[in-house]
């Protein structure tokens, strides 16, 4: 155990924990899969949670946000300029040209598993469809500065970078975390460099890895239901998340789609 740059402790894992935490993230990844090919136009962000919810149980998991500081649902389910932390509803219904973020975290034997996709529905604007590849593509950039002897900023730097170049802004309200026994763990890994010194990347923290990115400003606001964010000019909004284990040999990530370990 070692001290992040805010005192709080930052849990070493160890391998058989790390291997437990594949298999949380595993489920996570299942659900991801599910939910992903059953998005189409019509199809409420209500059933979404019920399919992911359902799919969790029969993995003999438990959703981690359901209840998590009262949250009502299992899945976060955030569409267009909902950045994260959208709450599933009948009444939310996905359209031809809408972007939905998918977030999805399983509590297995007493760890955590934490992803997100962002999906498309049926054909989008060119630029929106941008935004999403950027995104993703900046989440890979982010996991391969996960190494021994890196520092926490040197994931900020890469995301932030990748992100800016292609003139799209990156959330600075919301960061990835470590994951362990606690969904919720230091480090906090914001997607933009601060100026305060950030912890060494050591081997054996597992972290997830969450670049949120807006097609406008980066501001953000939280709507009265006090859960769901927006972006403050209303425009699109993507976010992708996995969960790595920082290993001698680079980051291993837990969260990929069926990966056998």
């Amino acid at each position: 155990m070692i001290n992040s740059h805010s005192g709080e402790a930052i849990t070493i894992k160890t391998s058989e924990e790390i291997a437990l935490l594949f298999q949380a993230n595993q489920i996570v990844s299942g659900v991801l899969d599910l939910l992903e090919s059953k998005i189409v136009e019509g199809i409420s962000t209500f059933e979404l949670d019920r399919l992911a919810e359902e799919y969790c149980y029969d993995q003999h998991a438990d959703p981690a946000f359901k209840g998590y500081k009262g949250f009502p649902a299992s899945l976060c389910a955030s569409v267009n300029e909902e950045v994260v932390h959208g709450i599933p509803s009948k009444k939310k219904i996905l359209h031809q040209g809408d972007i939905v973020s998918l977030d999805f975290g399983a509590r297995y034997k007493g760890f955590y598993g934490d992803a997100a996709i962002t999906v498309a529905v049926g054909i989008v604007d060119p630029q929106i469809a941008l935004l999403v590849e950027v995104t993703k593509s900046a989440l890979d950039k982010g996991i391969e500065q996960a190494k021994v002897g890196n520092r926490i900023s040197d994931i900020s730097r890469a995301i932030q970078n990748y992100t800016e170049e292609h003139g799209f802004s990156v959330v600075r309200q919301f960061v990835g975390h470590g994951i362990g026994s606690s969904l919720h763990e230091p480090p906090e890994i914001p997607n933009y460099v601060q100026r305060q010194a950030s912890p060494r990347i050591l081997e054996g923290m597992v972290l997830a890895i969450e670049p949120m990115v807006n097609l406008g400003v980066a501001k953000v606001k939280i709507l009265n239901d006090q859960w769901t964010v927006v972006t403050a000019d209303r425009k699109p909004s993507a976010h992708f998340e996995h969960s790595i284990a920082v290993t001698p040999k680079g980051p291993e990530i837990l969260s990929k789609r069926n990966c056998i370990r």
